[in-house]
């Protein structure tokens, strides 16, 4: 089945660009568009269960009521619905304040449409949070900054943290913003691979998410 997707954008133009270049994939059905965060909200209102987008495009900036606060918003009413930001910014503040609305990942608007929807097939299938390379090592840092709880001493000694070399290379191409499709193609493995080595990742790390994974890493020179 097609992935379902929804566009929040306040420029009409660039609504209609993205749902034509999205609908030419196999994968990904366009069934709705709004021109601001309350317009996305009063759509999603009249419609059911079944027909919500699984993964919503939202613009940062726009009049009424902005991508930042809609996703705080949305979020509580649709907690299965994804939401990547696509803006044009890379500002800190607003790359932290999304992350902490609870977007799902981060994406500029002049990336190339393959990697936009290889992010969105791999937000659908995977939940993992996918971002540009300039805005993952711009999150790596606010990561670094922040305060996250610290794993006991006691039981952190008990961790094997040890990676194959295979898996220390695609940890860095994931800090990188690379989704699992282009990291496959850069290591020449298939994607489902490449979901095993991070399932694998995940595992010896003892996270759930690829925050959580950066922290553990970089901490402990990983990568």
């Amino acid at each position: 089945m097609k992935i379902t997707v929804g566009i929040v954008d306040d420029k009409a133009q660039n609504r209609i660009s993205f749902a034509e270049r999205l609908n030419y994939s196999d994968d990904i059905n366009v069934m709705l568009t709004a021109a601001d965060g309350k317009d996305f909200l009063d759509q999603m209102k009249q419609l059911n269960y079944t027909q919500h987008p699984a993964v919503v495009l939202m613009d940062v900036e726009m009049p009424l009521m902005d991508g930042i606060e809609t996703v705080r918003d949305a979020k509580l009413l649709y907690p299965d619905v994804h939401f990547l930001m696509l803006t044009v910014f890379d500002d800190d503040d607003k790359i932290f304040e999304a992350i902490k609305a609870g977007a799902d990942g981060y994406l500029l608007k002049n990336e190339k449409i393959s990697l936009i929807i290889d992010c969105i097939v791999q937000l659908s299938e995977s939940g993992s949070a996918p971002m540009s390379p300039r805005i993952a090592r711009k999150t790596l840092d606010l990561l670094m900054k922040a305060s996250f709880p610290e794993v006991k001493k006691e039981n952190e000694d008990k961790y094997d943290y040890e990676l194959s070399e295979r898996e220390v290379e695609i940890l860095k191409l994931t800090v990188d913003g690379y989704g699992y499709k282009h990291i496959a193609e850069k290591l020449f493995l298939s994607s489902h691979t490449v979901r095993k080595h991070i399932a694998n990742i995940y595992h010896k790390l003892h996270v759930t998410s690829k925050a959580q994974a950066i922290k553990i890493a970089t901490k402990n020179k990983l990568i």
